[in-house]
């Protein structure tokens, strides 16, 4: 048992299927709760821009007020300006015991919106609820395999507020990529969050132009800055390789450049640039769901399908936030496993029509007592993991990432590469906030990311060491230099 437990904790989090044929764009609605948006003004000015007597719009000035017929919620509700844009669980604590009646507790984002008397304690770990449509190949499907869509075809899942810093640099948008440029971020922002109408062209201007001023630090500007001006990504230089680094700084970066780099490469720290590891994020399933595994070798290896025009990576903080929800605490802190999180299953078709399946995902997990829970799974005549996308046994997901978006199951539970430019003012962490701060997340990599680097033979990344069902790859040196080089990002 223990060469197969060696096998599933090297890939562990891992997903890639076949592509899917059809690709959907969705746009993001709100559930009817909490009041419908009044959008009789379809091209309505807010009271800020009335109050600037036929000048163009200040951005600044929209960020931060309602427009008309909304709910009362700004952007600066969500994305609070103190707080680097982020919404943090301090801040709705404090605002909730102080102002209870503020627009950002709207139950839309209440645990049961329905509810005589709601509350907000997935709110108070900074997460709204965001609602989906799903697109025309898939459908949700029970544990026994039952479709159970509803009627309006959306699902819906509860993420973090991502920060505005740095979106200069940081498109497409929202964890998913489901909007491409900042105008369409700011209208869906509005019609899903706010509970309004469509807003001018010249005040979605107005809004992009002002989170595309907003960075983390004068090193980001500078990497925007020659953006602007045509120099292509590759030839822009990480500006911290020319600051001074303390000693501990410059260790970091070294953990950082082995670590770190393959995935949050290049001068905008969010490029997938070693295409070897991206390859190891796509994995070849049978039609059952489950992984092929090649067991000529030993032990034996997924088989990996390349995507190389897919930027979105499942790498397994999904199924953290599932065994947060089975287990609690048991593999190390999880922010948000005291919330609810959804349970899903999907079912993927060979078209829109939704006649031919193609996969269900995730597969229904065979374990070796038989309990869905139980992270030892069966294997086959040749040795070989019986396990899905994420390489443990899953009996649901919390969150479809951009597979919800395109259709395309090589995207189920894959998101945005993050930007890690600033991430020591965006905490908590990942889309879920399953990382409360820092150095949890610093911990996660290295618990249930970095030992899959073990492959590639970086030199950088220890071999385990410490055992146990997932062992660390970094020592605890090297997480404490990789702490303090982030700190300059």
């Amino acid at each position: 048992m223990s060469g197969v437990s060696t096998s599933w904790s090297e890939f562990w989090g891992r997903s890639a299927l076949r592509a899917c044929v059809w690709p959907i764009s969705t746009a993001v609605l709100l559930a009817a709760c909490g009041g419908s948006p009044n959008v009789e003004d379809t091209i309505s000015v807010s009271e800020a821009v009335s109050r600037s007597h036929g000048k163009p719009p200040k951005g600044d000035e929209l960020f931060q007020t309602a427009f008309k017929h909304t709910n009362g919620r700004s952007c600066a509700t969500c994305h609070v300006l103190a707080d680097h844009t982020v919404l943090t669980p301090a801040h709705v604590a404090t605002l909730l015991a102080e102002h209870p009646n503020d627009p950002l507790f709207n139950p839309i984002d209440a645990d049961d919106p329905t509810a005589a008397v709601p509350t907000y304690e997935h709110l108070k770990k900074g997460l709204v609820r965001v609602v989906l449509n799903l697109p025309d190949n898939m459908d949700l499907i029970d544990f026994d395999g039952n479709v159970v869509t509803p009627p309006d075809r959306t699902l819906a899942v509860w993420r973090a507020v991502p920060t505005v810093e740095n979106t200069a640099i940081t498109a497409p948008y929202q964890y998913d990529g489901r909007k491409k440029t900042l105008q369409e971020q700011a209208q869906g922002a509005i019609t899903a969050h706010s509970q309004g109408g469509l807003v001018s062209s010249r005040e979605l201007d107005a809004l992009a132009d002002f989170q595309q001023a907003q960075f983390s630090s004068k090193r980001a500007e500078k990497v925007a800055k020659k953006l602007a001006h045509g120099v292509p990504v590759e030839d822009i230089e990480r500006p911290e390789l020319h600051m001074r680094l303390t000693a501990a700084q410059e260790r970091g970066l070294a953990v950082y450049n082995i670590a770190c780099e393959a995935c949050h490469g290049g001068a905008k720290n969010l490029q997938v640039v070693n295409r070897d590891v991206h390859d190891l994020a796509f994995l070849e399933l049978n039609a059952d769901g489950n992984v092929v595994f090649d067991t000529s070798v030993q032990p034996p290896r997924p088989v990996e399908t390349p995507q190389p025009d897919n930027e979105f990576l499942n790498v397994g903080f999904a199924n953290i936030s599932y065994l947060g929800q089975i287990y609690g605490d048991l593999f190390g802190p999880r922010f948000n496993a005291t919330v609810s999180l959804p349970q899903y299953r999907y079912r993927f078709y060979t078209d829109c029509t939704r006649t031919v399946k193609e996969v269900d995902l995730p597969p229904v997990p065979q374990t070796v007592s038989g309990i869905p829970s139980d992270l030892r799974p069966l294997t086959d005549a040749n040795g070989a993991p019986i396990v899905g996308p994420n390489l443990l046994p899953q009996q649901w997901s919390t969150d479809p990432g951009r597979a919800a978006i395109t259709g395309n199951p090589h995207d189920f539970e894959a998101f945005d590469v993050p930007a890690l430019r600033g991430i020591v003012n965006s905490a908590p962490y990942f889309h879920d906030n399953s990382a409360e701060t820092l150095r949890d997340a610093v911990d996660l990599y290295s618990r249930f990311i970095l030992p899959f680097f073990t492959m590639l033979n970086l030199p950088a990344v220890n071999p385990p060491e410490n055992g146990g069902f997932f062992p660390e790859a970094l020592t605890p040196e090297q997480k404490a230099d990789l702490m303090e080089f982030l700190q300059v990002l």
